[in-house]
Order: structure tokens, then sequence, then C-alpha cells
């Protein structure tokens, strides 16, 4: 993994380097392209891409006009099998995902059509998140997970396959009793349960955060414990640049079990928290599109996240987190799209067995 990486690495930073002498000859001029979007209207994704737009749109050769198509179904698995399989590869179209596009692909979900190692990334965008739990526990911070060793928490989970599969399998490695109760609509839905005493364990995205479980904190009813973290340039788990203050997961693992998590079962949470939350969100062109286009739009994505009023506006969209873009998109794009075999047979099992899932 590690020559991996750092051949990635390598290929990148040449591949901005070169960025545009091979994207000459590429012009836009008076087109529309479409940004795919295999959600609907409103979603995470959706808000991510019509704040992106405008700005790809200004740098792009020619300054086309850049539209967002929504094509939602089987939980983002329909639209991009059908972008995977139809797509033009001139330019004209290009898709953005999300964890709950790659996470199917890293199971091996019947369903899906489409790999993610042909479609060369043109952005990598990451978020982040923090596990909080009730003050009436008696634990202060991550230092003292020891405390919950011998109790039974509760999770309110939106799948055993969605996103939630991230904190399942951080709880899991960490040796705590959470029982995981399905059926949330989403992370809102969870945050409530927990204030009503149904759930006693929870995490939220950080925006979610910041504006509904920060006043919490504040009324001193809920302690925050870790964050996720995200992804340095080495690949190394690394402190929420949103809450530099937190431990993040790793760092709270070795303060319950002085020792830095290890073996198969942390493999699997890492290919899982870097789709997840490390590398959430990619835009990728279609297959076999040319070395000239794939320059074009990596370098029109370096220009957009440098404009002096994204850079303004982006706190509510993007967060403080650094948007992968020329050479750190190779790296991040592996993690968010790959899981060693051996990682992806364990959580088959463990689902499984433990949430009679089937694939």
């Amino acid at each position: 993994m590690t020559q991996i990486r750092r051949r990635s690495l390598l290929a990148g930073a040449s591949g901005m380097l070169a960025v545009p002498a091979l994207a000459q000859g590429v012009d836009f001029a008076g087109k529309t392209i479409e940004w795919v979007i295999p959600f609907a209207e409103g979603g995470g994704s959706d808000v991510w891409a019509r704040f992106m737009a405008p700005y790809l749109a200004k740098n792009l050769p020619g300054r086309p006009t850049v539209i967002i198509r929504n094509a939602p179904g089987g939980g983002s698995i329909t639209g991009t099998n059908d972008f995977y399989q139809r797509a033009r590869n001139d330019g004209s179209t290009f898709i953005g995902t999300s964890g709950s596009t790659q996470f199917p692909f890293l199971l091996g979900d019947r369903r899906v059509r489409y790999d993610y190692a042909n479609m060369p990334p043109v952005l990598v965008s990451p978020t982040g998140g923090v596990v909080y739990l009730p003050t009436r526990f008696g634990v202060a911070n991550a230092s003292e997970l020891g405390k919950l060793r011998d109790q039974e928490l509760v999770y309110g989970s939106q799948g055993a396959t969605s996103l939630d599969l991230v904190p399942m399998l951080a709880f899991h490695l960490l040796g705590l009793k959470v029982r995981h109760v399905f059926g949330m609509r989403g992370r809102g839905e969870g945050r409530l349960a927990l204030e009503r005493g149904e759930a006693t364990i929870d995490y939220q995205t950080s925006s979610a955060f910041l504006t509904q479980v920060r006043p919490l904190i504040e009324a001193r009813t809920v302690v925050p414990l870790f964050s996720w973290g995200v992804l340095d340039e080495a690949g190394n788990v690394a402190r929420d640049p949103t809450f530099p203050e937190l431990p993040h997961f790793v760092e709270a693992y070795e303060m319950m079990h002085g020792r830095r998590p290890s073996g198969v079962e942390f493999n699997a949470y890492l290919a899982f928290f870097g789709s997840g939350f490390a590398a959430q969100k990619p835009a990728m062109l279609p297959r076999g599109t040319s070395p000239a286009i794939v320059a074009a739009y990596r370098q029109a994505f370096v220009q957009a996240v440098a404009d002096p009023e994204l850079q303004a506006r982006k706190g509510e969209v993007l967060g403080e987190y650094r948007q992968a873009v020329g050479g750190n998109i190779q790296r991040l794009y592996e993690v968010a799209t790959t899981i060693d075999a051996d990682a992806r047979s364990w959580v088959r099992e463990y689902l499984t067995t433990n949430h009679n899932v089937r694939f």
C-alpha cells in the first residue's frame, strides 16, 4: 500500500506540472456540460455540485455552461450504472458520487455495474464527523472510554451498509457494546433519538455537529469523544481541521487500548472511513476520456478551488477541509474506491453474521 501511494503521489505531481500543455487544444466554448448527480435535488451531493459548478464553468476552456442533472434511484447505484455504461467521453458530461455510492462498490454489491478504476478523477472532496454521548455516563473525554466497556449503548442507524457502517466498524474495533437500531431516515433522527434518551451514542457530520450538537455541549448535556479525522498527504489519519482539539479515532483507540489498531478489521475500517469521510465526494469523467480533456478538467478544478470568492464562501458547503485537486487526487481517490480482498471478505462476513445482510 505504501508503494502504491508513493507511485500515485509521484504520478499526480508530474501530471499537475504537465496539465497546461496537455490541455492545449481543448475548447468547450458554446457548449453545455452536464454534471450528473445520482441523488435527488437538495441533498448533500446536489448542494456540493451546485456550489462548485459556477467556478468550474468559469475555469474550463471556453467557459461553457455547467448544469446539474439529477439521476436518483437505487441508492445512487442506478444513475451511476447508467452513466458508466452510456456517458459520452468527449468532456460533455461527468459524474459526482458519494460514500453511499462507493460503499456498494467496495462491498461487492451485485447491482453495481460501474468500476471506479476506469473513471479518471478530477476532484475529491472530504468531510468529517464527531462521535459524542450524554454526560450522564461520566465520561469526560476519549481518555476515559474504558469506562464504557461494560455498558450497553444504543445507536440510531440508517442501515448496516449505509454511511453508518463507519461508526459500526469503529465501535466494534474499540470493543464497545453497541446495539444498532435501524430505520433512522437521517443523522438528524439519530440525534433526536439521543436527545429523547432512546439512543445513547451518536455521531454527526461536521456541519450538523457545529449547528446542532455544540449547543448541547454548551448546555453540558453531551460530551464529544473523538472525530473521524482526515487523511494527510502521507495517507495517515490526522486530526480534523474543523475540530483540532479533539483526538481522531486512531488516537482514541490508542487511549483506550494503549496501542495502535492493526489487522484486517482495522484495514476494513480504514477503507470505509476513507470512502465515507476522508474522500467522500469524488468527481469523475467517463471511461475512455482523452488525457487532454482530463488535464483540462483537473486544471479547471485547481483554479476553481483557488478562486477567492469560493474560498470566502466555502464554509457552509465545504468546511475547512482541503479539496483534493491536481497532484492530491489519485491517492485519495484510491483510498475511497479500493479495499483489500481480505478486508472485504471480513466485512461481508461480519455484516451477514451480525446483521443478516445478504450480498
